[in-house]
């Protein structure tokens, strides 16, 4: 549909020159899509198949339009938006020619959108959804705040960038931290030595068979090390819930990435929030009456108008009072 509206424009011009318009096939070529795409199960032969013919019609539109070029017709007449579509068709039937007569089902930095094309289908393997589609990121929490390490349309192994996070980590705050609390898939041997050398300690058990007998102390270290890798699970949650981290409806790779950087700002800002107003209420606090035997649970709330909600509850007295 793109080429041949592509192909309309570039003609308007033309039609004194040209008498006729180039023909194409786009009813023919509707009509062997939907009698693929409408079955439920499609053979790989069938499927094959559709993709060849769906092929030769596009290469015939793609002639279309270079002998139209040849022939006087100027890019010009084209908006922006079909300039960009018409480069990213001629690299998606290049990606897919190649594909079909390799008979392979993947290509290097594949093109799954038109409008997008910076997007790659990265493989995750969970239930349901084996698929997505969007940024992948890498991010550290340090003391509950968000640093966003590495953005990335492409995938790539995450447990790779380890050491630059926790250099990025040293050259902040000036010295490398205690211990690192990690996933499965960052705990590899080159990871665990170059950590054991700079007197880091990684979070997970060694490597290898696992121990017969294993001490009361190790194993509380375990539990406590895995509740505290929880905030950075919590961190996603978080800004995907109150903030619409999964709800990026912009195009551009730039501006996408710039919406994906606000969010975790924001997230950390709502951080900062909440400890400046711990400090406000426990000035607040030390100068009420000596009546108010426990100290004030603080609870937050995100309304829907996007504002906080602060709630001062006396658990003394079963009252609260918002402060808003």
């Amino acid at each position: 549909m793109n080429t041949e509206r592509i192909i309309d424009n570039l003609y308007k011009p033309l039609r004194v020159k040209l008498r006729k318009k180039p023909r194409t096939s786009r009813k023919i070529a509707r009509k062997e899509y939907l009698k693929v795409a409408k079955k439920r199960k499609v053979s790989y032969q069938e499927r094959r198949k559709a993709i060849g013919k769906q092929l030769k019609y596009l290469k015939k539109n793609l002639g279309n339009i270079e002998d139209l070029i040849q022939a006087g017709a100027s890019l010009e007449n084209l908006s922006k938006r079909q300039k960009n579509c018409l480069e990213t068709i001629k690299k998606v039937y290049e990606q897919q020619q190649s594909m079909w007569e390799n008979k392979t089902q993947s290509v290097p930095q594949r093109i799954v959108s038109l409008t997008q094309p910076h997007i790659r289908p990265i493989v995750r393997g969970k239930a349901g959804k084996p698929i997505e589609f969007g940024a992948k990121l890498s991010v550290s929490c340090v003391d509950n705040y968000v640093f966003l390490d590495k953005i990335s349309w492409e995938n790539f192994n995450e447990s790779c960038h380890l050491k630059e996070q926790v250099e990025k980590y040293k050259e902040t705050f000036g010295y490398y931290p205690e211990s690192v609390h990690v996933d499965k898939i960052y705990r590899t041997r080159e990871n665990r030595n170059w950590c054991k050398e700079r007197g880091i300690r990684i979070s997970g058990p060694k490597l290898g068979r696992p121990p017969k007998n294993v001490s009361e102390e190790e194993k509380k270290q375990a539990h406590s090390d895995e509740c505290f890798r929880n905030a950075i699970e919590g961190k996603f949650g978080q800004a995907k819930r109150r903030f619409s981290l999964n709800l990026v409806m912009t195009k551009l790779p730039e501006t996408s990435i710039t919406s994906i950087a606000i969010t975790f700002l924001v997230v950390n800002l709502s951080k900062l929030l909440r400890q400046f107003l711990s400090l406000f209420l426990s000035l607040f606090t030390n100068n009420r009456t000596e009546e108010l035997i426990k100290p004030p649970f603080i609870n937050f709330d995100y309304t829907l108008n996007n504002f906080y909600v602060l709630k001062l509850i006396d658990l003394s007295e079963n009252s609260w009072s918002k402060v808003a």
